[in-house]
């Protein structure tokens, strides 16, 4: 089973922190955001992982580097493509039409999910969905008693599905896939100068194929600070990151769990928690810090903030209440 992780888009609403990191890298609670979507996505399938497929922008050499890192920490192979221009879903996909041969899961990169079921293979295509209270805000997918995908609806006013699209999907043959995208390209079927993975799952219905929806328990955003700092509350609960915590330096200081921290932080004089994560090689000095999101080889010294993410490398004095700084801030 190969995985498809389509991520060239550089996460405009999460800056200033997608400035020099592309979202999915983003750490939450230590782990980033698109090392934790692979995980996920392997506790529900039953095959094993053969290869991670990443297409992506122009971001530098450091950028592929940690992305073959990833792959690689869990035992598999990657390949990455280029999408150099946002002409949408589907086109994003075709860039990687030569890895497009047998089963794949295509997964966008900015989605964290739970999920108790094991993917069904019997139908040719699955939408992995989460039921929500409006709807009204989401693509969702209408089904039959069997399960069925029997159509799709972008935002519909009226209620017709609680089931919303989660950006997940498994396609049983990816090489009948690639010419289905081939046949949006070459007849030009585009919304807003996109060519849309939407359109593929409608002329897939037309076409009589059987398609059915994977339900997830929860569906967790990174989409804005805010959401970031939730989805980060989400994972520090469910967790208990304090049996595994070694190589840092705790002085005179209190944590109120839960709280995540990483080797070679050094925490003096100070109150951490709750709801707080720290990168590694970052120090804490004379400071009360709650419900924040501190990335890797940071300072801060005297300040008080809450509801906060503090990027990597940055450089912090003074008091605050929120903060949002994003990689090699310097601040006094």
């Amino acid at each position: 089973m190969k995985i498809i992780i389509p991520m060239a888009g550089r996460g405009s609403r999460l800056r200033p922190h997608t400035l020099t990191t592309p979202k999915p890298l983003i750490k939450i609670a230590g782990k980033s955001i698109v090392k934790r979507l692979i995980e996920d996505i392997s506790e529900v399938i039953t095959e094993k992982i053969t290869e991670i497929v990443y297409i992506i922008g122009d971001f530098g050499p450091e950028i592929e580097k940690d992305l073959h890192e990833i792959a690689s920490e869990i035992g598999v192979k990657s390949h990455i493509y280029y999408q150099l221009k946002p002409l949408g879903t589907a086109h994003a996909i075709y860039c990687a039409k030569e890895s497009l041969q047998g089963p794949i899961i295509v997964a966008f990169a900015d989605t964290i999910f739970r999920a108790n079921f094991k993917l069904q293979k019997d139908f040719e295509c699955s939408v992995w969905t989460k039921k929500v209270a409006d709807p009204s805000s989401f693509g969702v997918v209408v089904t039959n008693f069997k399960g069925e995908i029997t159509d799709f609806k972008e935002k519909p006013e009226k209620f017709v599905s609680d089931k919303a699209i989660i950006g997940i999907y498994y396609f049983k043959e990816s090489d009948k896939l690639n010419l289905d995208i081939e046949f949006l390209i070459s007849n030009n079927i585009q919304k807003k100068g996109e060519f849309q993975l939407t359109d593929i799952l409608s002329k897939m219905l037309k076409d009589g194929r059987k398609m059915s929806i994977e339900n997830v328990d929860e569906w967790l955003d990174c989409g804005n600070p805010e959401s970031c700092i939730n989805t980060h509350n989400n994972i520090l609960r469910n967790n208990k990151f304090k049996e595994d915590r070694k190589g840092f330096v705790i002085h005179n200081s209190k944590i109120i769990e839960p709280c995540y921290i990483s080797n070679g932080v050094t925490i003096e004089n100070s109150i951490i928690g709750p709801y707080v994560s720290i990168g590694k090689n970052s120090k804490i000095i004379s400071s009360k810090i709650n419900n924040s999101i501190i990335q890797d080889n940071t300072e801060i010294y005297e300040a008080s903030f809450e509801n906060s993410m503090i990027g990597n490398n940055v450089s912090y004095s003074g008091v605050g209440k929120t903060l949002n700084l994003g990689d090699f801030s310097n601040i006094k």
